[in-house]
């Protein structure tokens, strides 16, 4: 944890490591000792598991963390404050289809275009934490399908690395009122 962070940054820092600790004893085997660490791009990891071992994904935002755990696979997770932010940067972060399908969300009912558009965000962020690579590209390489927004679901989705295309399936919930949260893992198999 950086010196320079707020005193709110310190608490989600340290209520990541709760929780993973928390579903790390929720485990039947647990591994050796595990130590939460971030590499140099501030991507967690867990030191004292291989990677083909245990995959983490830690989110924090506002008062909500979250941590996804898999066995042998890529993980993604992504915890959201439902706000503006993500509408007035959709363009940024949305293929052309994306941002007409979510176009025709907001003509349908306009009360859910913030929430969609969070939605959508945390789905990408959540692609983009499975994808575990920096210089990912968000309206070409990180792709979601159309669904039918409801405060639940899931999100079909397209990650493009290398020329190479794997299907995916975003799970969206919110949580509490006020809150996005996305999940995706790979199976181990």
């Amino acid at each position: 944890m950086p010196a320079t962070a707020d005193a709110t940054r310190q608490a989600q820092w340290l209520a990541g490591r709760v929780l993973t600790h928390a579903l790390l004893g929720e485990m039947p085997a647990q591994p050796a000792e595990l130590v939460v660490q971030n590499d140099a791009t501030g991507r967690p990891w867990l030191d004292g598991a291989s990677p083909h071992q245990l995959t983490l994904s830690l989110s924090h935002s506002g008062l909500w963390v979250a941590a996804v755990l898999a066995h042998g696979a890529r993980a993604g997770v992504d915890v959201e404050m439902i706000r503006d932010k993500a509408q007035r940067l959709a363009s940024k972060f949305l293929s052309p289809a994306e941002w007409e399908q979510a176009q025709a969300v907001m003509q349908q009912n306009s009360e859910l275009a913030t929430a969609h558009y969070t939605r959508l965000w945390s789905a990408k962020e959540t692609l983009y934490k499975l994808a575990a690579q920096r210089g990912i590209i968000f309206k070409t390489q990180l792709l979601l399908s159309s669904f039918a927004p409801a405060e639940s679901g899931e999100i079909p989705a397209t990650l493009i690395l290398d020329g190479a295309e794997t299907r995916h399936c975003i799970c969206y919930s919110q949580p509490s009122a006020g809150y996005v949260l996305t999940y995706s893992h790979e199976s181990s198999s």
